[in-house]
């Protein structure tokens, strides 16, 4: 009875793992993610190996990323924007977490 207790718990565990972790993402205005515009609002976002998935009300974006780990935790997600007409996110940093997505599809090609 242990043996299977404790089975389950360790195949519970390797599923919650291989499904990512999401975070919540607000942007204040609109952003791409390849050729996808994301516009003003409330997201989540969910971190996949070498790839983040962005959900939205009206939207669903996959992009390739790059997951670095920073020395210290940042204390409020944060986006970092290319400029011009129609910014780019290059950057998330997690709020509460040492995690750094660097968006490494500038062309959208892994896009949904």
């Amino acid at each position: 009875m242990k043996k299977k207790l404790v089975l389950s718990a360790v195949a519970f565990a390797g599923m919650a793992l291989a499904a990512g972790k999401t975070y919540g993402l607000r942007l204040y205005e609109p952003a791409m993610v390849g050729d996808t515009e994301l516009k003003p609002g409330e997201y989540k976002v969910q971190v996949l190996d070498q790839k983040a998935v962005i959900k939205g009300a009206k939207v669903q974006k996959e992009a390739a990323v790059q997951v670095q780990n920073s020395d210290s935790k940042f204390s409020n997600t944060s986006v970092r924007l290319s400029t011009g007409d129609k910014p780019q996110i290059q950057e998330i940093r997690l709020g509460g977490t040492k995690t750094k997505l660097i968006f490494t599809d500038k062309a959208g090609a892994a896009g949904m």
